[in-house]
């Protein structure tokens, strides 16, 4: 039962061994009266996964149940499993033993932290959440950490990085699932590192995967518009992020000491204050407010990259790096000060760690093949991602352009909105950029088993709603292939194409099946055939010649 990642990330590990009662000894919620001494080999969540001598974990999930799966489990060799059903209403086990859990979902992380002998304790670790430049602040604090000569790690929802080693975390990623998180901790610690930068997501924190990290220092971009489908309102989602900070009064003692410090965006408005009230660990905010303990100044923006001046009462330094769009500056300063008020790394050491930092991967990444206009791919999947990505594209284009005037310079969005998933965001993201954009593309973007015509509709009037003109500002092109094409072709030079969505991304959902996609390769394969020049093939996706009904029977 497929309850986990999509790709499954196994690497090099010695597999370890230890006794069931043995995960049950700092286990912080109720358990049965007796734990058998069962040897377990390791935890899996997913039953086609499971090893001979495994715990078998099953999880309520949204569209399966992994209780219904525990036979295939103990086929596949289940040593023991956890469950929260009535043991009378699961059938044979097989004389294996069966733990009911009040919460296994909550239970998961416990148990395999316990399993990995707590390698959160054994580093000091450094969460980053928000809605928008999460993984780009956990690859600035990471390279930070480095420059200042510490063997540090990294966890984001792109890769993880353990030393030389560079795992992929899957296709459609979120905060991997709990035991995952552990067993690269574990891995970490095994390799000699001493530091861990972890990028954490809403859903990994209502999901409490990540629970039992032992946090030292939490770190917030922003809080903005997302996610409303699973938490239900915004204050829900705040909520959730907020757990990093919540989290920091939980963390034991650690040899190494605890910084147990806050770092928040003063700048956002809707988040700072009810974080600031929250947090009662030490707590420091940055931002561009001339009321933020570190602040920016002389900020410069361009299309090589930013620079700025970061003051606070204890240090001025100059920051300068490539990452495109004046929105970094705030990712920027999140890292320094994170980095300064937590680690005690010196402010130009961190500047240098920032300045390594060449790019992430599908986010402002430029796809190049000799074309005469510009072409980028970015991750923006939410209405404030959106905007700062029009915005700084719109900084790319020379001083004397203004929009709507001129034939050259224009900025062509090409983005879709995802089946399933907060239907609010789709009409905003659309008025979006109708009101930034020259011309829009409407495409396809995860649809799921949603009618992605439906999804196209309520875009559209989105778009309209503020003046925009079908057939003339903007289009709706459902394959995403055929959309970046259609874009491409629009261009004249000095132009910017600019594809969002889906960035670093591996795959996209149609119906119930994940098929090989990445922007990056799309967009290639778009410009060598507009160019006649040698590039890859565009990726196959179903509405190149299905039906749009069909998808919603597929398996």
């Amino acid at each position: 039962m497929g309850l986990g990642a999509i790709a499954n990330t196994h690497f090099s590990f010695n597999r370890m061994s230890k006794k069931l009662s043995q995960l049950f000894i700092d286990f912080p919620f109720s358990i049965p009266a007796s734990i058998p001494d069962v040897e377990i080999g390791g935890i899996a969540i997913d039953s086609r996964m499971v090893k001979p001598g495994d715990l078998f974990v099953a999880l309520r999930g949204g569209s399966a149940d992994g209780h219904d799966y525990i036979r295939q489990a103990l086929d596949n060799g289940a040593a023991a499993v956890a469950g929260e059903r009535d043991v009378t209403k699961i059938g044979d086990l097989r004389n294996a033993p069966y733990i009911r859990l009040e919460d296994t979902r909550q239970a998961l992380t416990w148990l395999s932290a316990a399993f990995y002998n707590w390698p959160g304790r054994h580093l000091t670790v450094i969460g980053v959440t928000g809605t928008d430049g999460k993984t780009t602040t956990t690859n600035l604090i990471h390279k930070i950490l480095l420059t200042a000569g510490l063997k540090a790690g990294m966890i984001s929802t792109v890769n993880a990085v353990i030393g030389n080693e560079v795992l992929d975390t899957g296709f459609h990623v979120t905060t991997p699932d709990a035991h995952d998180v552990q067993r690269y901790l574990a891995k970490m610690v095994e390799a000699g590192l001493t530091h861990v930068v972890l990028e954490t997501t809403s859903h990994g924190w209502s999901q409490r995967r990540v629970d039992a990290c032992e946090f030292d220092i939490g770190v917030v971009t922003n809080i903005t518009h997302e996610h409303l489908d699973e938490h239900g309102n915004y204050e829900n989602y705040r909520a959730a992020k907020a757990r990093l900070f919540e989290s920091l009064e939980w963390t034991l003692p650690k040899p190494q000491g605890n910084a147990r410090l806050g770092v928040i965006n003063r700048d956002d408005f809707k988040s700072f204050d009810f974080l600031n009230g929250l947090i009662k660990a030490n707590k420091v905010n940055y931002g561009l407010s001339p009321d933020a303990n570190v602040r920016a100044v002389n900020v410069r923006s361009s299309p090589s990259g930013i620079r700025f001046t970061a003051q606070s009462r204890e240090f001025e330094v100059k920051v300068t790096s490539d990452l495109v769009g004046a929105y970094n500056v705030s990712n920027c300063l999140a890292a320094l000060t994170a980095t300064f008020y937590g680690l005690g790394i010196h402010p130009g050491t961190a500047a240098r760690g920032i300045a390594s930092l060449e790019g992430i991967p599908g986010r402002m990444e430029r796809i190049d093949m000799g074309q005469d206009f510009t072409a980028i791919v970015d991750f923006a999947h939410t209405p404030n991602a959106l905007k700062v990505a029009l915005e700084a594209v719109r900084a790319m284009l020379p001083s004397s352009k203004k929009r709507g005037v001129g034939g050259e310079g224009r900025i062509i969005a090409v983005f879709g909105s995802a089946g399933l998933r907060d239907k609010e965001k789709r009409r905003i993201m659309a008025e979006t950029s109708a009101e930034l954009a020259d011309l829009t593309v409407l495409t396809a973007e995860d649809p799921r088993t949603e009618s992605l015509e439906g999804i196209l509709e309520d875009m559209a009037a989105g778009t309209k709603s503020r003046g925009g003109r079908e057939g003339e500002t903007f289009w709706r092109v459902p394959d995403r292939g055929e959309a970046i094409r259609f874009a491409l072709r629009l261009a004249r030079p000095g132009d910017i194409v600019l594809a969002c969505g889906k960035g670093h991304e591996q795959s996209m959902c149609f119906g119930a099946r994940e098929f090989l996609w990445d922007d990056r390769t799309a967009m290639r394969a778009a410009l060598s055939e507009l160019l006649g020049v040698e590039g890859p093939k565009m990726p196959y996706l179903p509405t190149q010649d299905t039906p749009e009904m069909e998808w919603l029977t597929w398996k």
